[in-house]
């Protein structure tokens, strides 16, 4: 069980810092788009945070609930604000720093709390 706790706690890191890394890569780009590879990789660290919340809670490991709700609601809100600007041809500045700002506050809620 520890095994598969490891193994996708290495799934959603990889899959938090892609999400983290495709945002990054538009910063010089002047006609910034959402690249097709966020929104897995977002959906990807959402059904890997489900995994470690069901894997902590069979070991009875301590689970901050609290931590874990406000990590869910802000990826929810990334995956809103993504499947809304998905199809659209270029992605407006204030969308892509919302979900910028909201990808570097959840890593911080990760490590501080």
């Amino acid at each position: 069980m520890e095994l598969a706790k490891t193994l996708f706690l290495l799934v959603h890191v990889a899959s938090v810092l892609g999400m983290l890394v495709l945002l990054l890569m538009q910063t010089s780009k002047l006609e910034k788009v959402l690249s097709k590879g966020f929104m897995h990789a977002a959906l990807t660290a959402l059904v890997a945070g489900f995994a470690l919340v069901g894997i902590n809670s069979a070991l009875e490991d301590d689970v901050n609930h609290l931590k874990v709700g406000v990590k869910f609601l802000v990826l929810i809100a990334i995956m809103i604000l993504g499947y809304q600007n998905q199809k659209k041809p270029k992605l407006s500045n204030a969308v892509w720093a919302t979900m910028l700002g909201l990808t570097v506050f959840n890593v911080f809620i990760a490590v501080s709390i």
